[in-house]
């Protein structure tokens, strides 16, 4: 399933954002998921850089395209865009925790 990874970045510790949405993909990935983590853009920043909003708007486009949106918990105005958007489209947002109850619960029935 493509999963859209929502959460702070640019807020607080920005190499601890990233790390974090990282494990969560690795986690993803290793559970036969294709997420799409827009925290990598912070190394594409780095030398490329671009506005806050070009990137908020490449992002939407990828989190359209996916089955759900799992929101990082923190501060982000982002993440929150992100997940009124997801909302607005009808693509369900949850927690790493519900997401991954979620999934147990499918293999079990």
């Amino acid at each position: 399933m493509k999963v859209y990874i929502s959460g702070p970045m640019t807020k607080g510790d920005q190499a601890f954002n990233v790390r974090r949405g990282m494990d969560l993909a690795v986690r993803l990935l290793d559970a036969g998921h294709s997420p799409y983590l827009p925290h990598l853009s912070w190394f594409l920043d780095l030398t490329h850089p671009r506005t806050w909003a070009r990137w908020i708007e490449h992002d939407l486009v990828w989190m359209r395209a996916c089955a759900c949106v799992i929101r990082i918990p923190g501060l982000s105005d982002g993440a929150d865009k992100e997940v009124e958007e997801a909302l607005v489209v009808g693509i369900p947002v949850m927690t790493e925790e519900e997401f991954f109850e979620e999934e147990r619960h499918h293999v079990e029935t």
